[in-house]
């Protein structure tokens, strides 16, 4: 206990120094993916936080990824190392937002990096609600970013919303439940997709997964029995989710492109640090059919 106090005190104690020179007071949190080394991160949160002009505090929470043991040149290892990392993120995620001055967390994930925020968040959210409040009001959530999100459509689902299809999760001293969704506040989920994705391409063949979540696109919803999953076409999602169809090809085996296309980058930043919504002018976004939009690339604007 006397550990984890100091640890505590260290972490907050940082978080704070940097708020009182930070031009925002909100946290940006990156979580990075498979075969990432620690250095990999902390460049990619550098790139992330000059993208957003700087303006806010920046963490980048590493795990242990980069396995070359295994199979499938250790893509095993660093799925087991993600669930692993599970409960120290979700620790770290506490701790960062009780700390004095913080306003609002924002989270960015690439890839497996998806997989442990979600069930990070999932913990937290259930927490919030047995505790009669919101993740939002709790733990000053605002967005959660997904990019190429490395994890099976039906698994997102449980591991976020979980408490829609249990009602009898006690809501303060007993169940209580709203309806079909449970208030999560200003929470918002925010998925880029790519179907040029080849990277998971190879997962989804790996895990036998019908639509993994970071190449769904609103005709595969429809076409390859990702309908079964009713929460994702629902009503309810408008205003909750927005998910955004990249269809250039950028980065290594078209994964990367959070990182190397400048209309991602730019999108990434009217979100976070703009605050504007998909549909609002500034977004360099078009619909398809809400919540599913796509971004101009610059192998669409070349083809045209």
């Amino acid at each position: 206990m006397d550990a984890h106090t100091r640890a505590v005190a260290g972490l907050q104690g940082e978080v704070a120094r940097r708020l009182a020179i930070a031009k925002r007071k909100e946290v940006v949190i990156f979580i990075h993916g498979y075969n990432n080394s620690f250095d990999d991160a902390a460049k990619a949160t550098g790139k992330i936080c000059r993208t957003l002009s700087q303006e806010f505090v920046c963490v980048s929470l590493s795990w242990p990824a980069g396995g070359t043991g295994g199979a499938f040149f250790g893509y095993n290892i660093d799925r087991e190392s993600g669930e692993f990392a599970v409960a120290d993120v979700k620790k770290a995620v506490r701790i960062i937002s009780a700390t004095e001055g913080v306003r609002r967390l924002h989270f960015i994930a690439h890839s497996r990096g998806a997989d442990v925020l979600l069930s990070a968040l999932g913990q937290l959210g259930m927490e919030a609600y047995a505790a009669h409040s919101s993740p939002a009001e709790r733990y000053k959530f605002a967005n959660a970013v997904l990019f190429a999100p490395d994890i099976d459509l039906d698994v997102a689902t449980t591991k976020l919303f979980g408490f829609v299809s249990d009602p009898d999760t006690p809501f303060g001293a007993k169940a209580a439940p709203y309806g079909l969704l449970p208030r999560i506040g200003s929470l918002h989920l925010t998925v880029y997709s790519s179907p040029n994705d080849q990277a998971l391409a190879i997962s989804s063949g790996l895990f036998g997964s019908v639509v993994r979540l970071g190449r769904l696109t609103s005709a595969s919803l429809d076409s390859k029995g990702a309908g079964s999953n009713a929460l994702w076409r629902n009503s309810q999602l408008s205003g909750i989710a927005d998910f955004i169809e990249y269809k250039g090809i950028s980065g290594f085996a078209g994964h990367g492109y959070f990182l190397s296309d400048p209309a991602v980058q730019k999108d990434l930043a009217a979100l976070v640090r703009d605050g504007l919504k998909a549909g609002d002018p500034g977004r360099p976004l078009v619909e398809i059919k809400r919540p599913f939009w796509s971004i101009p690339t610059r192998s669409a604007r070349h083809s045209r």
